[in-house]
């Protein structure tokens, strides 16, 4: 099929690779997940449509370093952390498998979360109570192992498998373009302004938006202190954005699925293109979606917010942020002042802080899935946003599964396969305790696992930036000319924009450890530094190996 592929024109061409596709699909399974809908849906909130262009761009230069992954993956037939320890630097090597399993099992108490509350919430809201929790989150675990089994029985569960996921990516895409679609019949989008927000403006990765800077304005005194609040908001959000579109786990699934398929260099032009329709589609397509719905919706406004303070529904999630915003800006003012006595003092603020506070306020699935109603009522906009939440959650948990089964046999030394993957693979099934502890750990253990999954992510791209120029690794396969140069413009692009990301995501950041604050971000940034030096060191050292044994040999 591949060589009739290259006989056919650009459209048979694409149809042969897309019917061969699948790793690309695991990759779209995996970040199609709950931050991506968390960073996507509070963008649009926060921001409008001022970072459309934000996603899509973290997305490009994740595939791009994922084209170079596979490139290398599939030139040296190796599993990549065995090419990494063995002809750059044993330290990278390890760094990236012990992140990428944290990341796995931490990240799986969210997905847990997700999914549970979307069918608490939308599908099924009788069984909004304990039990119903208990039974949603066992299903959720029945069903991700089941089909990570498959995924293990061989060629023919890797076909299932992948079906599967192609279906549930399908089901996210297309609820989510429902969202749009009748935001569109409704007359409630300003196209304009939509595209407008595809062209990038990097001075609102720093300042409050438009609808945010005059609302501040009207804080007077604590003008200064609500700007440079936003700004951390803003920062914190976006990082999440660009984190979640492509994270470290990804980097370490897709060369073991590639390799698990049996392709090998004459498959190098399908890897790119499975990314493209896999990956790039389908998350610029659900996340863009998300953040036009939230934007239309919510930027800039207050009312629903207002009303559901006015009405008491303390345990909203709206109502909870708003009360923490004003909370903190009481503190402004009157630092001693007591928890008790917190309520009244709300009441008494001036009306433009209640009113930026709730324009700051995150939404949930419950809010966005009723920008539905008016077009197809309640009862089916809750049900088609919470097949797409779900479908989100289901999908993402059972590749943190398979990512975690690959770590493990590497972290043991053994083969990719059979009993030792399937108990690597289940290690994340801790995640089943997500809707019951999730709120409670999410503090202590979201923050270390973001620490050292940011930090480790430009570590993978530099790993990889320097496995395509290794002769010792890729031999003759090793990009020379002009393609050389091109790889290394668009990989050396990626990794310093992802390294710029992390130094500003880590810097001055701290864990309360007993009590005490621990500069944990500017000790993950010390460890990315070194990490980097002993990279390059490796790489110099490997490569003059490398040139002593040629010279020996002639």
């Amino acid at each position: 099929m591949l060589e009739k592929a290259t006989q056919q024109g650009m459209l048979g061409k694409a149809a042969i690779y897309t019917r061969l596709s699948g790793p690309g699909w695991l990759q779209g399974a995996v970040t199609l997940g709950g931050g991506s809908l968390a960073g996507a849906l509070y963008l649009g909130v926060l921001m409008g449509y001022e970072l459309m262009w934000l996603q899509p761009i973290a997305m490009v230069l994740g595939v791009i370093m994922l084209s170079a992954i596979s490139y290398v993956t599939l030139s040296t037939g190796e599993r990549p952390f065995q090419t990494l320890k063995s002809h750059i630097s044993p330290a990278l090597a390890w760094g990236w498998l012990i992140a990428t399993m944290m990341a796995n099992i931490v990240w799986s108490l969210p997905q847990f979360s997700l999914g549970t509350a979307a069918v608490q919430q939308n599908l099924i809201p009788s069984l909004n109570n304990d039990d119903g929790k208990l039974g949603i989150a066992i299903a959720l675990l029945v069903i991700a192992s089941s089909v990570v089994w498959f995924y293990n029985s061989g060629s023919k569960g890797i076909k299932i498998f992948e079906m599967i996921l192609k279906s549930m990516v399908g089901v996210v895409v297309l609820s989510f373009f429902g969202v749009v679609v009748a935001l569109t019949v409704q007359g409630e989008l300003d196209w304009g302004s939509i595209f407008g927000g595809f062209v990038p403006k990097i001075r609102t990765l720093f300042e409050p938006v438009p609808a945010l800077v005059s609302q501040v304005q009207q804080t007077g005194d604590f003008s200064g202190w609500w700007t440079a609040t936003i700004a951390d908001i803003q920062k914190n959000r976006i990082i999440t954005a660009f984190a979640t579109a492509v994270g470290i786990n990804m980097t370490f699934l897709l060369p073991y699925s590639m390799l698990r398929k049996g392709w090998g260099t004459r498959h190098r032009g399908l890897a790119i293109f499975d990314l493209s329709i896999g990956l790039i589609v389908p998350f610029v397509l659900a996340t863009g979606c998300v953040v036009i719905a939230a934007a239309s919706q919510f930027h800039g406004r207050t009312s629903d917010v207002m009303t559901m303070v006015s009405e008491g529904k303390i345990n909203a999630k709206e109502v909870k942020d708003y009360n923490e915003y004003l909370d903190k800006r009481i503190h402004q003012e009157m630092p001693d002042l007591a928890e008790a006595e917190l309520e009244a003092a709300r009441d008494t603020l001036p009306e433009a802080d209640k009113q930026l506070a709730a324009m700051l306020a995150g939404r949930d699935n419950l809010s966005l899935a009723a920008t539905l109603e008016p077009l197809v009522g309640t009862v089916i906009a809750q049900k088609l946003f919470g097949i797409g939440v779900l479908g989100m959650a289901i999908s993402t948990i059972i590749i943190l599964m398979l990512i975690n089964g690959f770590a493990f046999c590497e972290l043991i030394n053994v083969p990719a396969e059979g009993s030792m993957h399937r108990i690597g693979s289940f290690l994340p099934a801790v995640g089943v305790l997500g809707p019951f502890f999730w709120s409670k750990a999410a503090p202590a253990l979201a923050t270390p696992t973001s620490v050292i999954g940011g930090a480790m992510l430009p570590i993978a791209y530099f790993s990889f930036l320097l496995l395509m120029n290794s002769r010792r690794a890729l031999g003759d396969s090793m990009p020379t000319g002009f393609s050389r140069l091109v790889w290394n413009v668009l990989m050396t692009t990626a990794t310093v924009i992802a390294s710029f990301g992390s130094v500003w995501g880590l810097m001055g950041r701290s864990l309360r450890v007993w009590g005490y604050p621990f500069p944990i971000g500017n000790v993950a940034l010390a460890a990315l530094a070194v990490l980097f030096v002993l990279g390059i060191l490796g790489f110099f050292r490997k490569q003059a190996e490398q040139a002593s044994s040629d010279a020996a040999d002639q």
